[in-house]
């Protein structure tokens, strides 16, 4: 299930090539594409290498997988990430459709971000995601009171606010997600890993409990899951 890479280039390289081999695909079936990103720093190589794919990028629409509920102006902004790491180059000219908007709540900006979404009437085509220490995937976090109803594959693609975590706990601050229906119906779901320790959570996570467990209910629900990893930090 997981396919090993010897180097960091290797591995960036390699999900690289298979987003945007499903993103040709969308394009050459449709005449238009549905990109899902996460952020943080380990996606930033495969973006730079994603940004300079021969596609017809003005055909694509980018979103993300989740985004902490700060406006672009923030340094913790996914959006900003995104648009420097991969709408750049050859890919700038890709449509944007943001998760966060300034809404009164969190929640109100799920709906409005899940509105969007449904709007461009298809599943996502290609999405890369990472996976946390504690392995929490989008912001589908151990222990938080929104995990259950992320997790249930009957319920409709959508967004949705995930507060932030009590006592410590995970996330430090409000957040939106998609939830596992939006993952478990794309066309290609690459999970990026690297190093030891990330190999020995996703091995653990996928052993776990679907209905509270990320990894193991993407797994159960049949997603397109690609594992590409390399022991490389």
């Amino acid at each position: 299930m997981i396919e090993n890479f010897p180097t960091r280039e290797a591995w960036a390289e390699a999900a690289a090539d298979r987003l945007a081999a499903a993103l040709a695909e969308a394009l050459a079936a449709d005449g238009r594409a549905l990109f899902a990103g996460s952020g943080g720093s380990t996606p930033s190589p495969i973006y730079a290498r994603l940004a300079q794919a021969d596609l017809d990028w003005a055909s694509v629409t980018a979103t993300l997988v989740d985004e902490r509920y700060v406006p672009e102006t923030s340094p913790e902004s996914n959006a900003a990430l995104l648009k420097r790491a991969l709408l750049t180059g050859p890919a700038a000219g890709t449509r944007f459709v943001p998760l966060y908007s300034p809404a009164v709540t969190v929640d109100r900006a799920a709906a409005l971000a899940s509105q969007a979404l449904a709007a461009e009437g298809r599943a996502l085509d290609a999405v890369l995601l990472g996976m946390g220490d504690d392995g929490h995937i989008c912001s589908m976090f151990p222990g938080s009171p929104t995990l259950t109803t992320l997790l249930t594959p009957g319920l409709k693609p959508a967004v949705y606010g995930v507060p932030a975590g009590r006592d410590g706990a995970a996330p430090p601050q409000e957040r939106l997600t998609l939830n596992l229906p939006w993952l478990a119906r794309a066309r290609c779901v690459v999970l990026a890993l690297t190093g030891a320790k990330k190999r020995a959570v996703f091995e653990r996570e996928a052993a776990g409990d679907p209905a509270v467990t990320p990894i193991a209910a993407l797994i159960a629900a049949n997603a397109p899951l690609e594992v590409l990893w390399t022991e490389a930090e």
